[in-house]
């Protein structure tokens, strides 16, 4: 049976002696806010679950000085949102950090693979569904709902024994070791995307000036919706920032107007909305923009897309897990390697890019 955990002084106690690894999940609630709202800690500490309770004054900083230990392996699995919830609600991101998930994708074993299907696949036990989209928040929970979460980190140690064997049999474990700290560097980092245009389709299709407009409303959203803990699509949803972006407003009047003609606009924020489409930002000059692939661009794409699936093949690696899409359109683009592509992937991709991406001149006619 799991133990609730319910006063700091109880967590104290269990972690005494501080072990040499954890196993951590959450669950939290999102729905209708900005930030996730921490509402269940479940840790493995040895042969013990603990299900402690977040919402239980002086928890949050009780658990601080476990997840920042950096004798203690903090062992997750798809772990990016537990780390964005912990670093709001502790002030703490757990480090260092083995995800397996990411674990899982290197040791060539699958990519992306949930929680469930990977026990499953390593230990041969098949987890029940139920409690999914269950109330975390309330209290007391079900039965049901306890039992759950401490299956959640009930198996991490044995997935976390059976991938590391496999990951140092295979060399890998500093790829596991670089790919995990860039996660958690992220969520330390907490800063908000830079070009947010770029991961939207229907930027491609905006004249430039347009989606220098795209940028300022987008970059807005996301300050609006992180200082007000509200839902970026409450703010402002992306058909109406687009519309926005292509066809700006003549004057504040017109900007009502559209305002009212929408649905969902947010007709309060008209003045917020006005400075920020109005107003230049100071590195909007830098912004790459987005557009449609030519011909030229899609066999360009093509001849990297094949590199790197051949080479992922050799490595036994799933596909997607050595490069994206996204990140080698952005090689094409003339950019700098991102972040995504350092470290080892550099090491292995370079090699095999850098003639597509620089191919030599070709040869002068004839005389």
């Amino acid at each position: 049976m799991p133990d609730w955990i319910a006063t700091p002084a109880a967590l104290h106690a269990r972690l005494a002696s501080p072990p040499a690894r954890v196993g951590l999940d959450t669950e939290f609630v999102r729905e209708r806010t900005y930030w996730p709202q921490l509402a269940l800690v479940q840790m493995a500490v040895g042969d013990d679950i603990l299900l402690i309770d977040p919402l239980a004054p002086g928890m949050t900083e009780a658990l601080k000085p476990v997840l920042a230990d950096p004798a203690i392996v903090k062992v997750m699995h798809s772990a990016s949102e537990d780390l964005v919830a912990f670093q709001y609600t502790c002030g703490v991101v757990p480090t260092p950090l083995f995800d397996t998930q990411i674990a899982a994708a290197l040791a060539g074993v699958a990519g992306g693979i949930g929680y469930q299907k990977l026990v499953e696949q390593i230990t041969g036990v098949t987890l029940a569904k139920g409690e999914t989209r269950s109330d975390w928040l309330r209290r007391p929970l079900s039965e049901a709902q306890l039992q759950y979460a401490a299956d959640d980190v009930r198996y991490l140690f044995a997935l976390h024994d059976a991938l590391e064997q496999k990951l140092a049999a295979q060399g890998r474990l500093e790829w596991l070791r670089q790919d995990c700290d860039r996660f958690t560097a992220q969520a330390a980092a907490d800063e908000g995307e830079r070009w947010p245009h770029l991961s939207m389709r229907s930027a491609q299709f905006l004249e430039p000036a347009a989606q220098l407009r795209l940028i300022r409303l987008l970059r807005w959203r996301e300050q609006a919706a992180r200082s007000g803990d509200k839902p970026r699509s409450w703010i402002l949803d992306n058909e109406l920032v687009v519309n926005l972006a292509r066809q700006p407003p003549a004057d504040r009047q017109a900007l009502q107007a559209q305002l009212e003609a929408h649905p969902k606009a947010p007709r309060k924020l008209g003045d917020a909305i006005w400075r920020a489409l109005d107003t230049p930002l100071e590195d909007e000059a830098q912004a790459p923009l987005a557009r449609a692939a030519q011909e030229g661009d899609k066999a360009a794409l093509r001849r990297l897309q094949d590199a790197v699936a051949r080479h992922s093949a050799e490595l036994g690696l799933p596909d997607g897990v050595l490069g994206s899409r996204r990140h080698l359109e952005s090689l094409l683009d003339g950019g700098p390697w991102p972040a995504a592509l350092s470290g080892w992937r550099r090491a292995q991709l370079e090699p095999l890019l850098a003639p597509l991406l620089n191919p030599p001149p070709a040869p002068p006619p004839a005389a």
